[in-house]
């Protein structure tokens, strides 16, 4: 029997593969597609890290998230610097209760800083924040994963999960029955599909898009706009990365469209055309991602049994990654092998 079994070998998955198999599990990962596929929420080339939360517990998480990042890689995350601008709410009062550096500016010198951006107030300015390479995080967290011992097995299906007791779990794939003492379910558009009626997941489908750059400098941006927020980055290669937070219509992951909206597309080149001067609203090349979300957007790091449960990260999960592949590596628990003493972190 496995100490551990992942189901997901997307961002979270893997990095729970990799925590796992660090502390001397034997744990196998088993991923639906093949790598690098593009149906899920773990693709593409950027994601945004930022310590610029309102709440202290994900500003500690993701504080240890950039501890892991650097352990796995450093190349995978680039600080660009980030801002914060509109309703901002209680962001500054916490890093600067954490001790994490940022700046208010006023938004003539914002727009000299940075042209490709425009503001209407102050701007809350951090330069701890910057971009991770989205397809390279999880090449990386798979390949640290199998270094370490562990198994990797792309394009299996997994059909059912079972719990056969406190510390036994069934998991049928389309060819062979697995058994596990620990199951670390991260199947994230797919979890409800595994798990069904145990939490309250939305799926959605969003269309962020790449629009052609037309300034040079760029950071990380989060415009604050009510329940229609905003949020971007330049992404080497690709283009200046804009998106509305999580907008989208509601899909089933097995049967969605990939196709954007043509009036989400109408609103986000009107939302460039007015706001970020310094790229050009009709020239764009489209994204299809998943966002699967709990009803608070908070999401959901659990043990429910035998069953580590790791969910509803969409839309902001990205920059804990490895961090929260350590708390999956906490709830699995201590097996046949030895847990390193070291403090544990809680999202909110």
């Amino acid at each position: 029997m496995l100490d551990a079994l992942v189901i997901g070998g997307g961002a979270m998955g893997s990095a729970a593969a990799w925590a796992l198999a660090g502390r001397g599990a034997d744990v196998v990962l088993l991923e639906r597609f093949e790598p690098g596929h593009t149906r899920g929420a773990s693709h593409g080339a950027s994601r945004i890290f930022r310590l610029a939360y309102a709440e202290p517990d994900y500003i500690r998480l993701a504080r240890r998230a950039l501890e892991l990042w650097r352990e796995l890689d450093p190349a995978l995350l680039e600080l660009t610097g980030g801002v914060d601008h509109g309703a901002v709410g209680l962001i500054p009062d916490a890093l600067a209760a954490a001790g994490v550096p940022g700046e208010w500016l006023p938004p003539g010198e914002a727009a000299e800083r940075w042209p490709g951006l425009r503001f209407d107030g102050p701007v809350f300015f951090h330069p701890s924040s910057g971009r991770i390479h989205a397809d390279h995080a999880v090449a990386a967290l798979q390949a640290g994963a199998r270094a370490r011992g562990a198994v990797v097995r792309h394009e299996t299906r997994v059909l059912s999960v079972t719990p056969r007791g406190d510390d036994h779990v069934e998991v049928v794939t389309e060819s062979e029955t697995l058994h596990a003492r620990r199951v670390v379910v991260a199947a994230g558009a797919w979890t409800s599909k595994l798990l069904p009626g145990l939490l309250d997941l939305r799926v959605t489908q969003e269309q962020p898009a790449h629009f052609a750059p037309l300034a040079s400098s760029f950071p990380s941006f989060i415009h604050h706009r009510g329940d229609r927020s905003v949020y971007g980055l330049a992404t080497p290669g690709e283009g200046i990365k804009v998106g509305f937070h999580g907008t989208g219509p509601v899909v089933d992951p097995d049967s969605r469209s990939f196709q954007p909206e043509p009036t989400g597309m109408a609103e986000l080149r009107d939302y460039v055309r007015e706001w970020i001067p310094g790229a050009d609203p009709d020239d764009a090349t489209w994204i299809s991602c998943t966002y699967t979300s709990t009803p608070t957007s908070d999401f959901i790091v659990d043990r429910v049994g035998p069953l580590v449960v790791l969910a509803g990260f969409s839309g902001h999960g990205f920059k804990f990654t490895p961090a929260i592949g350590e708390l999956a590596a906490d709830l699995v628990g201590p097996p046949r092998f030895r847990i390193p003493q070291r403090q544990v972190y809680s999202g909110s």
